[in-house]
């Protein structure tokens, strides 16, 4: 994907929500490239925080941190702009400079993250 983070990389259930929704938005993969390249590239190696990633910090994870985006473009959303509706949950290891995406949805679809998964994989 690209070579600003260590490793980028997603776990299976991420994988199967981007390919049903990629049913839906065509272009999110390309999104998600250009969403890794700009905001996440801002907010962890630039620390400059445009809101549009929020910690979710009430799961009592507190290795890898995890984020909520909330501002997302996605150009097959046109005229959203980075208010489309997708939301992306991912864990940043700033130790080992990895992200992992958790979990894609479309606010349409489903109002919020899936508590379970994210607790399943990273409460110790």
């Amino acid at each position: 994907m690209n070579k600003i983070f260590s490793e980028v990389r997603t776990l299976t259930e991420f994988d199967k929500d981007l390919k049903k929704l990629c049913k839906k938005f065509r272009t999110l993969e390309e999104d998600l490239t250009v969403f890794v390249e700009k905001q996440l590239r801002l907010l962890h190696k630039l620390d400059i925080d445009n809101r549009g990633c929020v910690r979710i910090s009430d799961l009592g994870i507190e290795y890898p941190q995890i984020y909520k985006a909330r501002k997302f473009a996605c150009k097959s959303l046109k005229g959203k702009g980075a208010a489309s509706g997708i939301r992306i949950i991912y864990a940043y290891y700033s130790k080992e400079d990895i992200i992992e995406f958790v979990e894609i949805y479309y606010k349409g679809d489903k109002p919020s993250e899936d508590r379970k998964r994210i607790l399943s994989q990273y409460a110790r």
